[in-house]
């Protein structure tokens, strides 16, 4: 195999293993409702089959971000993977619905290391501005497990029943094994630079120059969770719309977060990567106080939200490869805990302000473009605030 092929089919692994992990919510997802009859409980017992797979991957993110720094980086993929592949078969055997959660607890938090690993592995693979196209054509696709996920899902569960989601993801996972034990060195092993004696994660919330980039990208990315997971209840039930304006605004919003991703190579090689954090962080922020202003003057027209968003996900895709890249940089090597943390803030910021928002939510538009807004003006005060990396592109 040559040594470009052999990059290729290594980076195709390493999103591969990430996407498997993220489609793991997003599959199931159109079962849930069918599983009070298949187990004889209720609808409650049922939610936590997503609920416990969250809080899994939650620990999951912290725990991999220490062994990362410890362990053969080849290994613990393979063997995150591998125990994800066999959580995803006792899955499909349970017959209680308390089993079911307890494993997919266990599933979350094995279903991590990928995307722990995955940014610093690009990083040695490839180039520098190699890994900011790399990491951004990761991005790209992440975005799309969300939306494509549950399409998938609702036919499987349709065609096969509610354990079709579990054969599909234990068979991809055993297919990644079997390549990675074909190849055994495809992958990078020991990380470029040791961190085992970097101080761990208090080290990385003291060090100001990584919450510059880290921080920042987790307030722009999960400010606009928060809009996402909250809107189709604001659409439906205070601006008189339905789930189709949702879905518009949702494709127009992946489109326009794809397409400037896969531009951010080209805007780091000819104008450097501060450039494309700064002036991706402000297209975001100056999205978000649009729709607050546009909210507080009483607009309610959902097809207005369209034009609006695009801003916000085409800043989050202009500054999230090297935003990412520089965190890591900033981290001074110790890119498992980086981007284990990075990652970790995301779902708490997601995940706190929609719990936040939902009390409130029945105010319509405006509460939660100022909640939004909020969040990502925190993630520009952070880029403003705080001196620049002057090595690197």
């Amino acid at each position: 195999m040559t040594s470009h092929a052999a990059k290729i089919l290594a980076c195709f692994l390493i999103v591969s293993g990430t996407v498997i992990g993220l489609a793991g919510i997003d599959l199931i997802l159109p079962s849930i409702p069918d599983l009070p009859l298949i187990f004889n409980t209720g609808i409650g017992p049922s939610q936590m089959v997503l609920a416990s797979y969250v809080g899994g991957a939650s620990i999951g993110f912290l725990v991999f971000g220490i062994l990362a720094s410890r362990m053969d980086r080849r290994v613990l993929f393979l063997g995150s993977v591998a125990a994800f592949g066999l959580m995803s078969f006792l899955c499909l055997l349970a017959e209680d619905i308390w089993v079911l959660v307890g494993l997919r607890f266990i599933q979350g938090a094995v279903s991590t290391a990928p995307a722990v690993i995955a940014p610093g592995m690009i990083r040695q693979i490839f180039s520098e501005i190699g890994a900011v196209r790399a990491i951004s054509l990761l991005g790209s696709i992440e975005s799309l497990v969300p939306a494509l996920a549950p399409i998938l899902g609702v036919w499987l569960s349709g065609q096969f029943g509610w354990t079709a989601s579990f054969w599909l993801t234990a068979g991809l996972a055993l297919v990644i094994c079997l390549v990675l034990l074909r190849y055994p060195r495809l992958l990078p092993g020991h990380p470029a630079h040791s961190s085992r004696d970097l101080g761990g994660y208090g080290k990385l919330l003291k060090n100001k120059t990584y919450l510059r980039y880290g921080m920042s990208h987790a307030c722009v990315l999960g400010g606009l969770l928060v809009f996402v997971f909250s809107l189709p209840v604001v659409i439906i039930e205070t601006m008189g719309g339905r789930i189709d304006n949702f879905i518009y605004i949702q494709v127009c919003g992946v489109t326009s977060f794809i397409i400037m991703s896969n531009l951010t190579g080209t805007v780091v090689k000819h104008y450097g990567a501060e450039l494309a954090i700064s002036l991706g962080t402000t297209m975001a922020t100056c999205s978000a106080l649009f729709l607050v202003i546009y909210a507080g003057f009483g607009g309610n027209d959902p097809w207005v939200l369209i034009p609006a968003f695009i801003p916000l996900n085409a800043g989050l895709g202009l500054r999230g490869g090297p935003g990412f890249m520089k965190a890591l940089e900033a981290a001074e090597h110790d890119d498992a805990r980086g981007s284990a943390l990075i990652i970790l803030a995301v779902t708490v910021i997601a995940s706190l302000g929609t719990a936040a928002l939902a009390p409130f939510i029945s105010s319509g538009l405006f509460v939660l473009t100022v909640v939004v807004a909020l969040i990502i003006l925190t993630g520009w005060g952070l880029i403003k605030a705080i001196a620049p990396l002057k090595s690197g592109v």
